[in-house]
């Protein structure tokens, strides 16, 4: 930062801290009131999930991801009196959802069911979950599921998720910083910068939210990696304040010093890092979007705050943060050990992180699947009654919406639907709610998941082959809509353009990292050390999980990663950088970067690994996945790569570490 910026900061303390103050506050009430905002949708813009979404909505007034399934229990469900009897029950329920309509009773073994349809979005049909439980008390008992539904039983498991990540993460955090500097106040201003940033960052999505589609992921990302990354900022920034006082610097001139070195160090960071989770918005698919949105301003937050309370409070508390541990001389042993061994060091440390990385090979994804959550809560309890009933995609049926209507043609597609082995069952009629004015649909429900492998495969077939055989007269518009054929849009277009993302990643952190280093071959190094990283963290994902991995974690996992590493890159190379420029050899400036930096960068990385132990440790498995593979490859890029393969290649360049080509101006 420039000493000019530090200043202004320094002489404008109390207003500094009333503004922090104030973001922590408006922060907490963002955090409480954001959760009704969000929703877990996979609408893909333009696809055909999408034209089929709006032509239910423009002619049948119905959307099926606002659609709720009433399940009762029943011993003998072809009773005609008894069928009677709960139609009759759910009709009178439904009157508690405006505008909602109540589709034909259907049974399987062991149970009745029957759908609530709504005209609403996910985000609107969720808040009338409560209305309609209440509405339908008595016995049988009814178990109410459906997205809608599904999505409201899973708000407060996404709150209690973030409660125990921060039960998890907060101690061990603290552990952590204790064991840096002992018992000191350096300890409580890494806990005051997080808070601020976390507040921050709650204030930008709580007003996104009301203007874009947010998915009920974006608050613990923001909260755990918002706890991680601005620890980290905050940690490394003390302790080159405690080194500049060590040093023999007055307290003013120390925060000075410390704001040109540390923080330009986490300014560059925290641009990499908002370089690679903002790259995530041109993924031409909401949910990931938003997450690019929750993972851009973590990043900026974090270093707002590092460029203005950060040095106030460092001149607050002064030379009180001297007091506790100080530096050992292990790191510089392990530099040197290094430094003897270069080429062995770095090929088997490459080695370790490709045999890590094989298992990806293998790594099988999936739009989502309602099997990954709490058995606990009603909405799953009642998807359990249907699947075991009847067959997992009961729920979440595929619409083959038809416009305008082609009865001939429709009958040929029912009868081929119907043939199929996958088809638990098709639905289609010449009367409402199947046929109206200018439109036509067939309901088609699979025996498995929506997000199974088998029914995107069926996705697929249905519309490759069923639908054009059916032959539908030209001109005649037909979509595949629903849960099932959304999922398949949702991975086909987010990874076709995933690759444009790595492109743009890897170009744009070789930009800020050139500017960061002055030199063209770190950056380059660089890249390909996180590139291993990544790949040994798809591996271990892989190798966890029996269940297959959610499409958008790979994706989000690869953008937080590519930024988060350059935490510690940035941070040991500049330090070497500035002991080559005070005129020490190579060698000597790469053992004293990582003496400088081990300790500090090794329990970096230990908050960020506990921090994201904290998605670990919830139930929504998305999150947990995503947890582990983030603290994977924080604790290998912390170790195998900072420790060892980067002091081994910079040895190995020499002075080609900062060979940067002159560009000649035209005269």
């Amino acid at each position: 930062m420039p000493a000019r910026w530090t200043q202004v900061v320094l002489r404008h303390r109390l207003p500094v801290l009333a503004a922090w103050l104030a973001v922590l506050v408006l922060g907490g009430v963002a955090s409480s009131r954001l959760a009704p905002l969000l929703s877990n949708s996979f609408d893909v813009p333009g696809s055909d999930s999408e034209r089929a979404r709006q032509l239910l909505a423009r002619d049948f007034g119905e959307r099926p991801d606002g659609t709720f399934t009433v399940v009762f229990r029943a011993r003998h469900p072809g009773d005609a009196l008894l069928r009677q009897r709960l139609r009759r029950r759910v009709t009178a329920a439904a009157a508690a959802v405006p505008n909602a309509h109540v589709g034909r009773l259907r049974t399987g073994t062991g149970i009745a069911f029957v759908d609530v349809a709504t005209p609403y979005d996910l985000q609107h049909a969720k808040a009338h979950t409560d209305a309609l439980r209440r509405a339908l008390t008595g016995t049988p008992r009814a178990y109410v599921t459906g997205q809608p539904a599904v999505q409201h039983d899973v708000d407060p498991v996404f709150a209690g998720d973030l409660h125990r990540g921060e039960a998890i993460a907060v101690p061990l955090t603290l552990l952590v910083l204790l064991l840096v500097f002992g018992l000191s106040v350096s300890v409580l201003v890494p806990f005051a910068v997080a808070a601020c940033s976390v507040a921050a960052s709650f204030v930008v999505v709580w007003a996104v939210a009301h203007e874009l589609s947010m998915v009920a992921y974006v608050r613990n990302l923001v909260e755990l990696i918002g706890l991680g990354l601005a620890v980290d900022y905050s940690l490394l920034i003390v302790h080159r304040f405690r080194e500049e006082l060590q040093g023999g610097a007055t307290v003013d001139d120390a925060v000075a010093r410390t704001m040109a070195t540390a923080g330009r160090a986490v300014a560059f960071s925290g641009a990499a890092v908002a370089v690679g989770l903002g790259l995530l918005l041109v993924v031409p698919v909401p949910f990931i979007r938003s997450l690019g949105v929750g993972g851009l301003v973590v990043p900026l937050a974090s270093v707002a705050v590092a460029a203005t309370l950060q040095p106030v409070l460092l001149a607050v508390v002064g030379r009180r943060v001297l007091r506790g541990r100080r530096e050992g001389p292990f790191w510089g042993r392990v530099a040197r050990g290094v430094m003897r061994r270069p080429v062995l060091v770095a090929a088997g440390g490459s080695a370790v992180l490709l045999a890590l990385a094989a298992p990806a090979a293998h790594l099988h994804l999936t739009p989502g699947s309602l099997t990954g959550l709490p058995s606990s809560v009603e909405s799953v309890q009642g998807y359990d009654l249907l699947r075991d009933g009847l067959g997992g995609g009961i729920v979440t049926p595929t619409h083959v919406v038809i416009a305008p209507p082609a009865p001939a043609a429709a009958r040929r597609l029912v009868d081929a639907i119907a043939g199929d082995g996958e088809t638990l069952y098709v639905a289609s009629g010449a009367r409402p709610p199947y046929t109206v004015r200018g439109a036509q649909q067939v309901v088609v429900a699979n025996r498995h998941d929506w997000g199974d492998a088998a029914t995107r495969d069926y996705v697929r077939h249905l519309r490759t082959d069923l639908i054009p055989r059916a032959g539908f007269p030209p001109g005649t518009q037909v979509v595949a809509g629903g849960a099932p054929p959304q999922g398949v849009d949702f991975v086909d277009r987010a990874y076709g353009a995933f690759p444009w993302v790595v492109a743009a990643v890897l170009a744009l952190t070789g930009v800020v990292l050139v500017r960061a280093f002055r030199s063209l071959l770190l950056p380059l190094k660089a890249v390909i050390c996180n590139l291993l990283s990544v790949a040994a963290a798809y591996g271990i994902l892989a190798a966890s999980f029996r269940q297959p991995i959610e499409a958008w974690v790979p994706i989000v996992l690869f953008a937080a990663l590519f930024g988060l590493s350059m935490d510690y890159e940035v941070f040991m190379v500049t330090r070497i950088r500035e002991a080559h420029d005070r005129g020490a050899s190579d060698h000597e400036a790469v053992a004293l970067g990582l003496e400088r930096t081990g300790r500090i960068v090794t329990a970096a990385a230990a908050v960020m690994v506990v921090a994201f132990l904290g998605f670990a440790a919830g139930r929504i498995e998305g999150l947990r996945q995503f947890g582990v593979g983030l603290a994977a490859a924080v604790a290998l890029d912390a170790t195998i790569v900072r420790a060892l393969l980067v002091p081994a290649l910079m040895t190995l360049l020499g002075r080609w570490n900062w060979w940067l080509p002159r560009v000649r101006g035209r005269g």
